[in-house]
Parts: structure tokens; sequence; C-alpha cells
């Protein structure tokens, strides 16, 4: 097939990054040539970078069945033309092991998932990413991607494209289609194959051989919605600055709990139980403490129009206004008719609950009038923080003025 405008061949050649073209139009900054070996943006692949005639190409994409390569600037030359295409080997080289990539993460997911469906492709500077269509959302983990992934790469599974009628090839269940919309809709497609791994319609740019991909780090797995699952993975330096960076932080823990790699999982298990139970008999030690305070401070209530208040400062570590206010609402009523707590959490706070003949909220404006801060709520529940006070300043005003 001759090659003409509304195509490119990178994806045929994808070795090719050095060319001759005849110019076909020239506007402004657009051009289009006879032929291209630029990769035009879509399908999840960035547009090649590179330069014609010595100018920068800064996007190519397909418009209207034609390829357009925008350049930085206004060429000199003009339609019939002929002109030298170069193409960043680098980045396409990159761009090709990344693509070749996402057919090993689809066929190691293949082998993972027992449902599974093609939710989407990109190719990003530093990681990439691919989406499953799955129900099974739990049943992918990074690591036993990443030996499947390493093991394909290790094997140097040929991989080969070929043209196949359309039709044929959706009839094929083993073939996924990672294509666009347009590219669906024509009478071929693109299948490309890694050998005894994958098989999917794709019009981007691959490698010829798995091992050229090189190493690959699964970077994250998520569940962006519902019944889709993906994959963040990375090539090349990125991959190899994440597992350097996953290697030294597994060393510094097993130092860290002095222990050695292979039995650093135990390990962590074990200091995590003995945390959990540590923070259990901490909270149990700190509810104690609460509940001796509160106690003390009952001993020291105050009569006042009829009513038994309790006021004090809960100078008990780890408690906060929240708590503060747990406590005054949970023993109004019991340790006194009114009970007002402060203490501090950043600044000075205050929390006051009552039974409902005095207004809580009213005590808190009192005391937010007299020193600041901002606080709200209702009849029997109330609290205000920012308070430009030290605790014992709010309780000998409580005492005295409220």
């Amino acid at each position: 097939m001759t090659p003409t405008a509304t195509e490119s061949r990178a994806a045929a050649e994808p070795a090719v990054t050095e060319f001759e073209g005849r110019v076909l139009s020239v506007d402004g900054t657009d051009v289009r040539l006879e032929e291209t070996y630029f990769y035009p943006e879509g399908g999840g692949q960035p547009a090649d970078r590179g330069t014609i005639d010595g100018i920068e190409v800064v996007d190519v994409q397909t418009r209207d069945g034609a390829v357009v390569h925008e350049l930085a600037s206004t060429p000199e030359f003009d339609a019939g033309e002929t002109v030298d295409g170069s193409i960043d080997e680098a980045f396409r080289t990159y761009c090709a092991r990344a693509h070749t990539a996402s057919h090993l993460l689809y066929g190691a997911g293949r082998r993972l998932l027992e449902d599974h469906g093609y939710g989407g492709f990109d190719i990003g500077t530093e990681k990439c990413r691919i989406d499953f269509e799955t129900r099974n959302t739990d049943a992918l983990d990074g690591r036993s991607l990443e030996r499947l992934l390493a093991e394909a790469v290790w094997d140097s599974r040929e991989v080969t494209w070929r043209e196949m009628d359309a039709e044929r090839a959706r009839a094929d269940d083993e073939i996924v289609f990672n294509l666009t919309e347009n590219a669906e809709r024509a009478d071929t497609v693109r299948v490309v194959e890694i050998d005894g791994w994958d098989i999917a319609a794709c019009g981007g740019t691959h490698v010829r051989n798995t091992i050229e991909i090189g190493p690959i780090a699964v970077l994250d797995i998520s569940n962006p919605g519902a019944d889709l699952v993906r994959v963040e993975y990375a090539v090349g330096p990125t991959a190899i600055r994440t597992r350097t960076d996953r290697a030294r932080a597994t060393n510094r823990a097993a130092r860290a709990l002095e222990t050695g790699i292979e039995e650093l999982p135990e390990r962590a298990s074990a200091v995590a139980r003995r945390n959990a139970e540590l923070e259990d008999e901490l909270a149990e030690l700190r509810s104690r403490l609460l509940e001796n305070r509160l106690e003390a401070l009952g001993e020291e209530a105050t009569e006042r129009d009829g009513q038994r208040w309790v006021v004090g400062e809960l100078d008990v570590d780890g408690v906060g206004p929240n708590d503060a206010a747990d406590q005054a609402q949970e023993r109004a009523g019991e340790l006194g008719d009114v009970v007002v707590l402060t203490g501090v959490d950043g600044s000075a706070f205050v929390a006051a609950a009552t039974t409902g003949e005095t207004d809580a909220s009213g005590i808190v404006e009192d005391v937010t009038a007299a020193f600041g801060g901002g606080g709200g709520g209702g009849e029997t529940l109330a609290q205000g923080g920012g308070l430009d006070a030290e605790p014992a300043a709010v309780v000998e005003f409580l005492r005295e003025e409220c």
C-alpha cells in the first residue's frame, strides 16, 4: 500500500527515525507530508518529537484523516519541496518500550483476573497506566505483576505486527482492541502479538522483542471507578530508581527492626501487633486517668442558682476538644448539672454541656468574648477554641465570672 498523508508509517516501521518526505501543504506552522514516519498522538501514546528541516516539531495530530505536523515556527519551504524529517530516537524508543510493556501487563492481567476488559491506557514521561475493566478489583497485586512481567521480558518473546481484516479481528475473542473509535471503524487493523503472551489490535509503536523493554516497575494499583482497576507502571530509568529505592527502604527497615530481609515480614507483623497492644493499653490508661480527673473535678463542684457546676482543666495527654465535649456531654446530669472543661490542643479550648436549664452556647460565648477565639453549639452542648489564655485563667473566669 502506498503511504499517503492520511497515515503514518511509524507503527509499521518504528525503527525509522530519519527520512525524506515531499511537502503536500503548508498552512502557517501546520505541515502535511506525502509520507511521514512521525507518530501522531493517539491511543494513549504521545506524539513523536523531532524536527522537519531543522525546525522543531511541537505536535503531531490526525485531523480530518490527515497527519498534520505542527512546527515551532513558520517554515521557509513550500508545497512540493522535499524536506528532511528527524525523529527523537530516545523518545521514540521510550514510547515503544512503554507501549509494549502495556501489552505485557494486559497479558499478565489475563492470567491473574477471572474477568477482564480493556479500560484505557496512557504513556507519561515518568510513568504510564493501563486500566482493566473487571469486577475482581482486589485480584491484582504489584509484586505478582512484576514477577510475571520480569519473566516475560527475560523469556525474550518475539513481538510481531500485521494488518488484519477488522471484522475478522473483532470476531476473535483472543484479540483485545486497544484502538480509537476511528481505527475500529477502518476496514483493517494492525494486530500486535507477543508470542505466547498477548495479542491486541493496536496502532502504536512497539519493540521487536520483549527483552528490549528492560526493567518494569509497578508503581501503584488503584480503583478509579466502579469495576475498574488502574495499574501505574514505569519503564527505564524511573523503573530502576523505583526498584533501587524500594531495596534501600527494605534494608533500612530490616536494620531498624534488627532482623534480616527474609525475616522482615514476620518481624514487622510482630512489631505491629505489639504496637496495637500498647495502643490499647495506653487508651485504657488514658481512660482511667480521665475518669479519675473528672471524679476529682466533681469533688470541687460549686453550687450556682440551685445548680451543680463542675469546672476544670483536663490536663490529660491526647485529650482534645472533641474528647472534652464528649466527656462533658456524657457527665452532664451525673457529675453536675453544668460541666465545663478546658484544655490545650495547640491553643486553649473550652467545652460545655448542661442538662438544659443553663444554655451551653451562652457559656462558650462568654468565654470567647473574654479570651477571643470562636465557637458555637446548642443549648445542651457547645465548644470553642483558639482562646488567647491558659486553661487555668479560663477555669478561674468560669468559677468567678459566669
